[in-house]
């Protein structure tokens, strides 16, 4: 392989040295031709494999790759029959797979290819025409099945998305076969039922942005199809004109227009699955929530700036395809961070753009149900994408931030956990730089409001990821805000000497007593034995859990590393000391008091207990609803945090125990057709040796050899078969019983959920003047799973910008004047939030479990703003 052309092909377009300096975009398509042509006559295998490589991992180049592949068609069209064939293939596989990358790529390139004169318009508009027949006969009542209606969009989503590629050409070419396309596009949107879920914006309603703008804020809840054909038919009246969008094939156009087109065969587009049997909204929602996980949203109209900055001489769909632009590098290049910042910053655009890369890349930080990646990637992209526009980018991302901080109390409880992440992150990576003057005011709010528990949360991690004295300093310039840092995570030890005063003298001689039998190197069993005669008979199980459990981790507090082995090498002890759910409750208690002034160490310790089954996932969401917590649910995060840690480790259980059994079951299959194999080939030595016995006796003990050898494979192999049998039984059982916890940890979470908000919210308000508003618009929102959440503060505290006023303050001791009745309004608000987004998070688990959660828990007892809420979070409709 040539190094040449292949970083030629690669590099196109790009300012680089292997282009010599060269900026035109066409005259790299020429350069690229010319070493493509002569090395195709031995390369053309290994050209082809880059070339598809190149256009569905760089597809904002597609442009690019398709006059190339235009200009090869004038030379060699058997090489570019190949491409055109493997695109072909490449989107009937991608409709048979699901891949919505792959159909949505391939088919913007099969359009860039149409206006190379590669294919005939022909070929383009029957794909279309196939696309939004599938997608209309979905989403008919009668013979189709509405619950895939998100596949339907996508597949008209496909269409319209690669129309600012080919529109010119298609309306010059083939003007009526489009406007049928159109007309077709236009008669589904009128069939489909426009989709707007409440539970997946990150803000609960749309304000007007600033700087006198009077224009209202795209509201990212707006249906996605609709807004694209919006822009599509805006388009259509500005001739199909793109700005973002290269047209290198009219600078060869002399040169393609005589070239001949090659056929584009039919694509089979899969039959819509069937409606099932006896279907209730259960088993459609199941389907929907199938659909909408195969074909998920790929973006979210998120806009944090003013239209003066980001909209301003910048057309919809100009918009759109920058933003395709970077969603296509974030999508393919995820692991190649420097690759992925130097592309987003170089795109084909003739503007700049950095307020919409910060929209995109935010909006995808902020997705929901959930992002394409891990948080950490986007991440450190945002750090990458800083220090390769220094001058620009990091004041983009620093407005973004204040834009979305003051908008904090409307947003989705989980996009505000994610932000908090975010930010900590992003700000240890420059030295925690941040003007906090600019949020002193919130010391004046109460310990409860959104924007204080933002800034706290925010210290919180930054502590994490430094240490207390480093993060103190950043905050120097503010230094009332240091009463919002967490104070240092060193352990509360109860029988710590300055304690003794406060604690029994009898349990603080058996604490130190424990801790000369560690010190002294005692074995386990010796321990055990000495807390089974000296603690649980003097001091009962209670103070026992406290006198071990704090001692033992207090020994082990030194660092992670030492409580682990702590956890470890004592776990029996642990175990034996809280065997019931009561007892774990109170060991989970014993560490929160140990590690008080440390989420983090509680969280980690937490997790590993129950990793090593010393406490179990049902404590931890009992302790999480205890009434020490519930009063926390909108101060803190932190039993979140704990909670969010059960449910997933209990969920990988099973998903690991699910990966390993698909496993086991390939490798019983293996077994089985090799025991089959080995039987056969000793019964076919057998049957030789009998054949044989008027042979030589040479012959004869040969031949019985061979039978002995082929009878030991066949019991090996039995034996293997047997071994494989008995490994995917026992990992069958404990599928079971994993899926058996984790329908009980749903059912007790749901249950605390019901039982505790129906008990708050069926109470009255201490103040019911002071703030009724936001929760009877909280009931409309839960209500209505599909309409637009409309939890709106009271006009008359908020200013001009829709950000809450601030209070004033008691002249006697600086106290914000707040009533209780605004108070229970933010819990009720906040565990609500938390309630749909969990429901959100984790919808796949729990729709296997609606049936026995609408028998058990949601029953008529249950206050209907419960239903609602969970079921706006599991995109239920009703």
């Amino acid at each position: 392989m040539s190094a040449s052309w292949h970083s030629l092909l690669v590099r196109i377009g790009e300012r680089c040295p292997e282009y010599g300096g060269l900026a035109d975009a066409e005259d790299h398509v020429e350069t690229c031709f010319g070493y493509l042509a002569r090395d195709l006559a031995h390369s053309s295998g290994e050209i082809l494999a880059l070339l598809m490589q190149c256009v569905e991992e760089l597809p904002h180049k597609d442009p690019l790759y398709g006059a190339l592949v235009g200009l090869i068609n004038t030379e060699d069209r058997e090489f570019v029959g190949k491409v055109v064939d493997r695109t072909h293939a490449g989107i009937q596989e991608a409709l048979d797979t699901d891949n919505c990358n792959k159909l949505r790529i391939l088919t913007r390139f099969l359009t860039v290819l149409m206006c190379n004169s590669v294919v005939s318009p022909a070929g383009l508009i029957e794909l279309y025409e196939a696309l939004v027949s599938s997608a209309a006969m979905t989403v008919d009542e009668d013979g189709g099945n509405p619950a895939w209606q998100a596949r339907a969009d996508f597949y008209v989503f496909c269409i319209l998305a690669s129309l600012p590629w080919g529109g010119v050409e298609l309306s010059e070419r083939v003007p009526e076969e489009l406007e049928r396309v159109l007309n077709g596009v236009e008669a589904y949107l009128n069939l489909r039922k426009p989709v707007v879920y409440s539970a997946l914006q990150v803000f609960e309603k749309v304000e007007k942005v600033e700087d006198g703008d009077d224009v209202e804020m795209k509201a990212e809840s707006e249906d996605y199809l609709e807004n694209l054909w919006g822009s599509i038919q805006t388009l259509m009246e500005n001739s199909w004109k793109v700005d973002c969008v290269p047209r290198p094939h009219q600078t060869f156009e002399n040169r393609l227009v005589n070239t001949q087109s090659h056929d584009f065969d039919p694509v089979s587009v899969p039959d819509t699955p069937k409606v099932p049997e006896d279907a209730d909204e259960v088993k459609l929602g199941k389907q929907r929530q199938e659909a909408e996980r195969t074909y998920p949203r790929r973006n979210m109209r998120l806009r944090i700036f003013p239209a003066s900055k980001t909209d301003e001489k910048i057309t919809l769909i100009d918009r759109f395809v920058v933003e395709e632009y970077l969603l296509d590098v974030l999508f393919h290049l995820n692991g190649c961070r420097k690759e992925c910042a130097a592309y987003m910053v170089g795109l084909p655009v003739p503007f700049r753009y950095e307020y919409i890369m910060a929209e995109t890349v935010f909006s995808q930080l902020l997705l929901l149900p959930k992002p394409p990646f891990r948080l950490i990637y986007y991440t450190v992209v945002m750090v990458d994408l800083c220090k390769a526009l220094p001058g620009a980018f990091p004041a983009v991302v620093a407005g973004a931030v204040r834009a979305l901080f003051k908008r904090v109390s409307e947003m989705d409880v989980e996009c505000r956990t994610r932000l908090v992440q975010w930010l900590s992150h992003h700000l240890s990576n420059f030295q925690f730089v941040w003007p906090w003057e600019e949020w002193a005011y919130i010391l004046e709010l109460p310990k409860w409001a959104p924007e204080r528990v933002f800034a706290k949360e925010v210290l919180e991690k930054e502590v994490r990821l430094a240490y207390w004295e480093k993060v103190k300093d950043s905050v120097a310039t503010t230094p009332k805000l240091i009463e919002l840092l967490p104070l240092k995570n060193t352990p509360l030890y109860v029988y710590a000497p300055e304690n003794k005063a406060s604690v029994p003298e009898a349990e603080s001689g058996l604490a130190t007593e424990l801790t000369s039998l560690v010190r002294g190197k005692k074995t386990v069993r010796e321990i055990q034995v000495w807390i089974d005669e000296r603690i649980l008979p003097t001091q009962g199980q209670q103070a026992s859990i406290q006198i071990v459990a704090q001692t033992l981790l207090y020994i082990g507090s030194k660092s992670f590393t030492h409580t682990v082995t702590v956890l470890e090498k004592y776990g029996q002890i642990f175990r034996k000391i809280a065997p019931d759910q009561a007892s774990q409750i109170a060991m989970i208690d014993t560490v929160s008091q140990l590690w008080r002034n440390s989420a983090q160490m509680t969280a980690i310790v937490i997790d590993r207990m129950m990793g090593y089954r010393m406490v179990s996932n049902l404590a931890i969401v009992a302790w999480v609803f205890g009434a020490q917590n519930v009063q926390q649910f909108h101060t803190s995060d932190q039993v979140w945090e704990i909670l969010r840690n059960a449910i997933n480790k209990t969920n990988n259980r099973t998903v690991d125990l699910r990966r390993e059994i698909t496993a086991a079951e390939d490798a019983l299959k293996r077994a089985v057709a090799g025991t089959a194999k080995a039987h056969a080939k000793w019964e076919a030595a057998v049957a030789a040796s009998k054949a044989a016995e008027a042979k030589s006796e040479d012959s004869r003990n040969s031949l019985s050899a061979k039978v002995d050898w082929a009878k030991t494979v066949a019991d090996k192999a039995q034996e293997e078969e047997t071994s494989a049998q008995d490994s995917l039984e026992s990992k069958e059982a404990l599928l079971e019983r994993a899926e058996r916890e984790q329908e009980a940890l749903f059912l007790a979470l749901y249950q605390n959920f019901a039982d505790l908000l129906t008990d708050r919210l069926s109470k009255p308000l201490p103040d019911p003047q002071e703030a009724p508003k936001p929760m009877e618009e909280a009931e409309r929102e839960g209500a209505d799973a599909e309409a637009p959440a409309a939890m709106e503060a009271d006009e008359e505290n908020v200013d001009e910008e829709g950000a809450p006023k601030k209070k004033p303050a008691d002249a006697a001791n600086g106290t914000t004047l707040l009533t209780d009745g605004q108070e229970e309004v933010q819990w009720r608000k906040c565990t609500l939030g938390y309630l749909r987004a969990l429901s959100r998070q984790y919808g796949d688990e729990v729709w296997r479990l609606m049936e026995k959660l609408d028998s058990t828990v949601f029953t008529e007892k249950v206050h209907p703003l419960v239903i609602s809420t969970t079921y706006a979070g599991l995109q239920r409709l009703s």
